[in-house]
């Protein structure tokens, strides 16, 4: 058998033992956020749910319908709105106070580093 096919064999050994239960080295789980878990143990829909704690309505979608995946930020950031969603409500909120000249509360532009053409 070449040296490829010895390792991966090996490799299939190791997944099947992994799948087994036994502890094996080289194998990290990454456990997913459950989006929609989190959502619905708030009764919130998903309009809601963006629109309380500042994310777009489209990414929540993506998320649960498996789309998408939410990176390593927003996974801590969904962990967080689970053990503390008063919290991440007050902070986004808080970010929202309008500013003058943006009513809305609407993310602002960053300044420009060149003026414009005349």
């Amino acid at each position: 058998m070449s040296k490829l096919g010895r390792r991966l064999l090996a490799s299939a050994e190791e997944a099947l033992a992994y799948a087994a239960g036994e502890k094996t080295e080289g194998f990290v789980l990454h456990r997913s956020v459950d989006v929609k878990a989190i959502r619905t143990k708030m009764a919130l829909a998903q309009p809601e749910f963006a629109a309380r704690f500042g994310l777009p309505l489209g990414t929540i979608r993506d998320w649960e319908q498996g789309r998408a995946v939410p990176d390593r930020a927003a996974q801590i950031l969904l962990r967080v709105i689970e053990a503390e969603p008063d919290l991440v409500h007050r902070v986004v909120e808080a970010a929202r106070d309008p500013v003058p000249g943006n009513p809305a509360g609407e993310p602002l532009r960053q300044p420009q580093t060149k003026p414009p053409p005349a």
